[in-house]
This record gives C-alpha cells, sequence and structure tokens, in this order.
C-alpha cells in the first residue's frame, strides 16, 4: 500500500466466531463454552462482564484440582504490582467491577488442540470507573496434555452481572 507495495488484506476465514453467550437477567453463576471444535490452532475470548468481585477465573475441560498456575501484572496509573501462584485450581484470566462499570479483556488460549504439551493463557483485561480504573496482565498454564474441549468462566466470590458478554473465536494457524 505504502510506495506502490499491494494492499494486503488477511483472509476472512482465518478468525471466525464460534460462539456467544450473554447474561441474562438476575446473572449468571459462569459462563461456559463446551464442545468446542478441534478445528483450530488457537482461541481467542473477549469478554465485557461486571460482577459480584473483582476477579474472572477460567477452568478447563471442568477440571477443578489443582494444576493450574498464573502470573499477574496489573498498573492503576499512579501504581504498579505483580504476583504470581501456583497449584491453583482456576486461572485468573480478568478483572471485572462490582457495580455501575464494566470490564473488558481479550484472553488467547494457544494451541489448545496440541496433546504434547502443557497449555497456556494469556490475557489483557481492564477498566475505567470514572478516572480510577486498572490495566491487567494475566498468563496462565494449565498443567495437561489433552486438548481443550470446554471453558468455564466464573467470578470469584459472586454472579456475573446481566448483560456480560463473552464471545469465542476460532483462529486458524498459517498453512
Amino acid at each position: 500500500m505504502l510506495a506502490g507495495n499491494p494492499t494486503y488484506v488477511p483472509p476472512v476465514d482465518d478468525f471466525q466466531s464460534i460462539a456467544t453467550v450473554t447474561v441474562g437477567s438476575g446473572g449468571a453463576a459462569n459462563v461456559e463454552f463446551t464442545s468446542i471444535p478441534g478445528t483450530y490452532t488457537h482461541l481467542q475470548v473477549r469478554f465485557l462482564a461486571q460482577g459480584g468481585a473483582v476477579g474472572l477465573n477460567v477452568q478447563m475441560n471442568g477440571n477443578t484440582s489443582s494444576d493450574y498456575v498464573s502470573h499477574i501484572l496489573y498498573g492503576t496509573g499512579s501504581a504498579v504490582s505483580a504476583q504470581g501462584g501456583g497449584g491453583e485450581s482456576y486461572i485468573p484470566c480478568g478483572r471485572i467491577p462490582t457495580a455501575t462499570y464494566f470490564g473488558v479483556g481479550v484472553i488467547d488460549l494457544l494451541d489448545y488442540q496440541n496433546t504434547n504439551k502443557y497449555k497456556t493463557l494469556r490475557s489483557l483485561s481492564g477498566n475505567d470507573q470514572n478516572g480510577s480504573g486498572a490495566v491487567w496482565y494475566f498468563s496462565g498454564l494449565y498443567q495437561s496434555t489433552t486438548a481443550i474441549s470446554s471453558l468455564k468462566f466464573f467470578s470469584t466470590t459472586g454472579n456475573l452481572s446481566q448483560y456480560s458478554h463473552f464471545a469465542l473465536y476460532g483462529i486458524k494457524g498459517v498453512a
């Protein structure tokens, strides 16, 4: 495009919508994607959510054992912090406000069908609460070589609020 080069337009079928969920009246304890097809290289989840607590977490394949490890970096504009943990029963993957405001995020689950390695996740999320928001970066490890067929998202201590929205996409690899 610049200097006479041709315009590059990525193929539209490399990034495909698999499913979406919008939480209804009264909220929901969790949002779950099941029977995820194995026809993609990576998965991406985009969310806009609010809940009864600030932590958004994910479990894979219904596994509630201590097979998860995570790292968290965050900043508020005036402070930064980091933490990590292992032997957890879920991976923290987002921060969502408890009232009035919604948080947003993008979660990438890499090589979710590869049965020769553990699964990794990265997430960027944040919120603005009229000038007092924060930005969060999460990375996580699911210590299993089993292909991922389901994802369950839930708030740490409360329900996900009405209108919280989750969209699952499949990303095809380079041929």
